[in-house]
Formats: C-alpha cells, structure tokens, sequence
C-alpha cells in the first residue's frame, strides 16, 4: 500500500519529535577526513562530554560542498542553524564556546544559516 502525504508528514513529525533539539554533525565522507574531520569530530565529542552537555555529536555523509570541508553544521536551540566551513581545532573550540554555550555565531567561518 502506497503512503499518502498525510502519512508521511505524520512520520516526519513523528522522526522529528524523537531528534535530540541540540545537535551538531561533522562531514566525514572521503574529502571531509581528507581535509581534518577526525580531528574535529574528536575536539568536538570531547568538548561535549567535558562540558556535561547535552548535546548529540554525530558524522555525517558529503552535502556537496568539498571544497568547504570539514563542514560543522551546529543546531542549538534558540540559535540559528549553521553551517560552518573549513572548521579546524581551533573553529571546533570556537563553536563549542561561542555559538553552543553563548549562542553567537563564529564569524568568517558561516558558509550557510
């Protein structure tokens, strides 16, 4: 039986209800490793669980953009959702100290809100 839209914007509700409102996914394909998401992943994970936060760190597939890489896209309830491009350890601090704990954006780094 084929689902109606009324179903499927139930089941997105439905996917959205369980997400975490506080999260934040790091581009790991091939050119995201290639250009420093590991590292980035890590400085990001460690900070989250050093800070006692509740916030979901997660990896995540290419967007497109590999000349931007590593991406950080960071959702922070009551922040604007944003990408951040060419993120290195240094950026990855930045965010967790600026636009997760105080909710201001990391300037020169926005690639998209």
């Amino acid at each position: 039986m084929a689902m109606t839209r009324d179903d499927l914007n139930k089941l997105k509700a439905e996917t959205q209800a369980k997400e975490p409102k506080n999260w934040i996914r790091v581009g790991y394909s091939t050119c995201g490793v290639a250009a420093g998401a590991k590292e980035v992943f890590d400085v990001l994970t460690e900070e989250a669980k050093a800070r006692n936060m509740d916030l979901l760190v997660k990896k995540c597939g290419c967007v497109g953009l590999c000349s931007a890489e590593p991406l950080v896209e960071v959702n922070i309830e009551g922040a604007p959702r944003v990408f951040y491009g060419k993120v290195n350890k240094e950026v990855a601090h930045r965010i967790m100290d600026e636009h997760v704990c105080q909710k201001k954006l990391v300037e020169n780094h926005i690639y998209e809100i």
